[in-house]
């Protein structure tokens, strides 16, 4: 990891007890013919999430990002470094009971129905049936599955966010401890983005630690406490929004009407695009609405005045040479 990401570390994550921790994880794979070539997918990756954080690893494709949760789920082992989930070494069976996974394509039996699907989780974890007659019905409500249509419909003849709801309810069949997440808004109408960022922050709502990947930055910033940047398998920066997009001190204020004299007197940098007067707000937001007010103008919006996460994301890959610009 990057100096810059070790220096983003807050001092109160470090005070709470750590769900996910690794030390220089690395995972190096082998191929061609004679397996003669190796392909390093993780490069001394070091990050630690903490009990009750909803943590967003974010990247380009091919990054890494698959690779590094399979890893933390001991589905495949690291080449070198070291790790712990719920305070076991990575590959813990025990650990298996107490967490939740949802792939980013996950392969059910089509053949069964969102139901029978759930319920053969629920077998795995040998859930007992009195407790799967309730929690299956909570689950099935929770992720906005009709019981219905779960008891009568085979999962292939499913959308792909009927399929992604089925996905979560039986990652969380268990009650796990800690959920992760592949990509869980990849190829998600607005409405099913909606859905899953509303059934993770209801997670969050219960104490649940959230990891999940995502190359969709706009869900990422709206719902998590803290994010990591990985590209070609290298931890460029980890850190909360405010500590790696800054703290806005500014506003960015939108209006539709009102004096412009009046407006280059209150806005920096004052512009007018497509019937809005737009620019940084100079002085308090109080003062700037009661004199929009008397001038008769209409607010339209009003914002703190940083880089978007997207803006920091692709900044990052610029300078590290790993997006060329145009």
């Amino acid at each position: 990891m990057t100096d810059g990401a070790s220096q983003t570390t807050d001092q109160a994550v470090v005070d709470l007890p750590a769900v996910v921790e690794t030390h220089e994880l690395s995972k190096v794979y082998r191929t061609g013919f004679w397996l003669n070539q190796k392909v390093t997918s993780l490069k001394a990756c070091t990050l630690r999430v903490t009990q009750g954080e909803t943590f967003g690893l974010l990247g380009p494709n091919g990054a890494g990002k698959t690779t590094l949760l399979k890893t933390l789920l001991g589905i495949t082992r690291p080449s070198s470094g070291s790790g712990t989930v719920l305070g076991k070494p990575l590959g813990d069976r025990g650990v298996k009971q107490r967490v939740g996974y949802l792939p980013e394509n996950p392969y059910f039996y089509d053949y069964l129905t969102g139901w029978e699907m759930v319920q053969f989780t629920a077998g795995l974890f040998q859930i007992p049936a009195a407790v799967q007659r309730r929690r299956i019905p909570e689950l099935l409500d929770l992720v906005g599955l009709a019981q219905s249509a779960a008891k009568g419909k085979q999962l292939r003849r499913y959308s792909k966010g009927m399929l992604q709801r089925v996905g979560m309810a039986q990652a969380l069949i268990n009650d796990p401890e800690v959920v992760f997440l592949d990509e869980p808004m990849s190829g998600l109408d607005p409405l099913g983005r909606y859905q899953i960022r509303e059934i993770i922050q209801s997670l969050k709502a219960q104490g649940k630690t959230i990891f999940f990947n995502s190359h969709v930055l706009s869900d990422v910033e709206r719902i998590c406490d803290r994010v990591a940047i990985l590209a070609q398998g290298e931890l460029l920066c980890i850190g909360s929004l405010q500590e790696l997009l800054g703290k806005a001190d500014t506003y960015f204020v939108r209006v539709r009407g009102g004096n412009p004299t009046v407006l280059k007197q209150r806005v920096a940098d004052l512009t007018f695009d497509e019937g809005t007067w737009q620019g940084h707000l100079m002085g308090s937001p109080q003062d700037f609405l009661a004199s929009l007010h008397l001038m008769g103008g209409q607010l339209v919006s009003l914002e703190l005045a940083r880089s978007s996460l997207e803006e920091f994301f692709v900044d990052q890959l610029r300078q590290r040479g790993i997006l060329v610009s145009s």
